[in-house]
Order: structure tokens, then sequence, then C-alpha cells
């Protein structure tokens, strides 16, 4: 597995696949060419059917030029990945690159990834499990011992993921994308003091925090892939909440997000994190997995008891599917991050009580919901042409 700094990406919003690697991917072919160059895009499977509402055209265009032709092909089929677009650069000579934007941020051109080092030599759960256990270790010393300075980068991570909570409870107004919705993180975080009961009040916080950091996300602001844009407020309103109420030191939240960090390497290495690969199970669903775990190793858990709070909350999102309203990373994604990140916390407690009781492993899981993606019917998978989508549109 590759490096964490790969699985957590600091970027701009609204969606890891359609707008952070698409620029990424845009600015490295750009460096290959002279300043008169001339570019023509193309994007196709969900790139074409969401990328209007993602604004993949507006960040293509941002990263080669105002000048630069983007076409929306809804028609090919016969793509090895459905996130793919073909740029065309007249130069000197005419160059074409193939572009896969592989969910989370990254990316490959012409079948090469970006050059992040393979850290991890261990293929699955299990076998890190034993590793840990024959040393003696947590999961995230594990991480620490295997990649020597990744320490700092996850602080910035942390320190990146207060900042979106932060700027999202304060900021309102209509998220942009023509479908007027209104922020409501800040209006949730306003009505804590309305309500006595603990509950009540654990659910408006952890959904407040959710609500933040989606809604920075829609907004384009800067957020952290946890494991993508469009999930990306599940795991920092669990561990904003959590630090509030326990008063965990910065230090073992980073360590949480460590252990999280392998559960959501494992999933993008075994599986997918992409919605349109995989359907939403393998963001939303892996994003609560991430979170579970991060839970659990904050209460210091033992190891199968993190593999159970990560297994049950991912077995609980098989087969969600990617049906986001007019393309946009806003319904039902926005209110999708605040639920995953409540269950993530109903999975703590099951795992807290029931992890003698288990017979699912979180490597079965793991391949169940790959397979399970891969039968999920195409329309699911974030084209926007079926589910929630087509029901707005035809209402509509």
């Amino acid at each position: 597995m590759k490096s964490l700094k790969e699985l957590y990406r600091i970027g701009i919003g609204p969606s890891s696949s359609h707008t952070m690697a698409p620029y990424a991917a845009c600015n490295q072919i750009k460096c290959n060419h002279g300043k008169n160059a001339v570019y023509t895009v193309t994007l196709y499977g969900s790139l074409s059917a969401t990328g209007k509402g993602h604004g993949t055209d507006e960040v293509i265009r941002r990263a080669l030029g105002k000048n630069t032709k983007v076409i929306f092909d809804d028609g090919k089929i016969d793509i090895a990945h459905p996130n793919t677009m073909k740029v065309v650069v007249q130069d000197d000579i005419t160059v074409e690159y193939l572009v896969e934007s592989l969910g989370g941020g990254a990316y490959s051109i012409n079948g090469s990834g970006e050059s992040f080092p393979e850290v991890y030599s261990e293929k699955n759960f299990a076998q890190i499990k034993e590793y840990c256990q024959l040393n003696g270790i947590r999961l995230y010393e594990y991480v620490y011992k295997k990649e020597k300075n990744i320490k700092d980068y996850l602080f910035k991570v942390w320190q990146s993921m207060k900042n979106s909570v932060q700027e999202g409870l304060v900021a309102d107004g209509i998220l942009p994308g023509g479908l007027n919705i209104e922020r409501k993180a800040k209006y949730l975080y306003g009505q804590v003091n309305v309500y006595e009961s603990p509950s009540t009040i654990e659910n408006m916080l952890v959904c407040a925090y959710a609500f933040a950091v989606a809604e920075q996300n829609a907004a384009g602001g800067t957020v952290v892939t946890a494991p993508t844009c469009g999930a990306s407020g599940v795991l920092p309103a669990c561990l904003m909440y959590m630090q509030k109420k326990h008063s965990f030191s910065d230090e073992k939240i980073v360590n949480a997000i460590a252990t999280a960090g392998v559960i959501g390497n494992l999933i993008k290495q075994n599986a997918s994190i992409s919605g349109a690969e995989c359907g939403c199970q393998a963001e939303i669903g892996s994003a609560c997995s991430m979170a579970s775990a991060a839970l659990a190793e904050l209460f210091n858990m033992d190891i199968d008891q993190i593999e159970y709070a990560a297994e049950v909350a991912m077995e609980h999102y098989l087969g969600l599917t990617c049906d986001p309203v007019c393309g946009l990373v806003q319904i039902p994604c926005i209110e999708r991050n605040a639920v995953a990140a409540m269950r993530a916390i109903n999975a703590l407690s099951l795992a807290r009580f029931l992890t003698h009781t288990r017979k699912i492993s979180f490597d079965v899981i793991v391949k169940t919901m790959y397979e399970t993606g891969k039968d999920l019917n195409k329309i699911y998978k974030e084209t926007s042409k079926g589910g929630l989508a087509a029901a707005y549109e035809n209402k509509n």
C-alpha cells in the first residue's frame, strides 16, 4: 500500500475524482508543453455525466487556460475506468494523453500513476493484525513504524480538518450550483443550546460538524479527502465532537487519524473508494468505516474491536447508490455525511460489547463491497441518471 499522503489529500472540493484529480493531472500535463499549446479535453463516463455539476470543466480551464475546449461525451462506453478523460495537446506536435481519475484525488496518465512509494508490504487486515500482534504494537504505531515521517503530515491533516469545521460553522447563504440549497451547519450549531437532552445535543453537534465540512466542500472550499471530498465530513465530525467532549489531545486525535488511514488504505487497495466505480458505499461507507476505527482507537480498544467497528460500519452501507441530484455534491451527499458520522458512533458502541460475537472479518466485508459495487447498475454509480437524481428530475 502507498503512503497515507496519497489517501489524505488537502485540496479544493467539491469532488476528489471530478475536480481535485483532473486539476492536478492537467497541471502535470501542462508542464510538458509550451505557453502556446492548445488543449482539447474530452470527458467520458461519470466525468461527462456529472462533470457540469461538479465543475470539472471549470477546474480544467483553470489549470490549462481559459481557451481550452472541453467536450462532454456521454456516448463512449468502451472505457476501462468510469472516470476517464482524453487530453489532446497541439504544440509543436500533437500529443494525446489518457487520464483516469481513480478516486480520492488519485489519477493516472497513460497508465502511469503518481509516484507515491509502496510503504506497506502487508496486503490485508489479517496480515496487518498478525504483524501488530507479533510486535506488540497498535495500528497507529504500525503506521509510524512503516512510514517514518508521516506524523507531521497527519498533524497538518488534522489542522485542515479543524479549519474546515470552524469555517463551515460560521458560513451562511446559498450553495453554488443552482439547487438553491441553504447552508445548514450554522443553524444546526445554533440549536445546541435550545435542547437539554444529552443525546439530542450530541446529535446536533455531530451533525453540525459534518454539515460544516460537507458544505465547505460543496462550495469549493478546502477539505481533506477522507477518503474522498464527497465523504470528507464524516471523520472530522466524529473527531471534533469527541475531542471537545473528552478533551483528547491533538496527538491522540492524530493517532486515531493514522488508524483510520489503515482502514481507508486497505479499502482503496483491495476494493475502491470511487463512487463512479462502486457507488456511494465506496465513499460514505468507507468514510464511516474509517471514522469507526478512529473512534475505537481514541477509546483504546483492542485490534479486534477496531476491526469489528470498521467492519460493522461498512456492512450496513453495502449497496448504497451514488445518485447526486444534478451531479452536485449536495443532495443527498451533505446529509449522508451527518448520518454516517452518527452511524460511526453507533458502531463504536457495538464494538465495545459485541466484538466476541462477530462472524464477518473486515477483509470479507471489503471484498463484498467491491463485488457489490461491480454488480450495481451503472446508472447508480455517479452518473445522476438513476435513483434520487432521476426522481428529482422527473418531479421537476
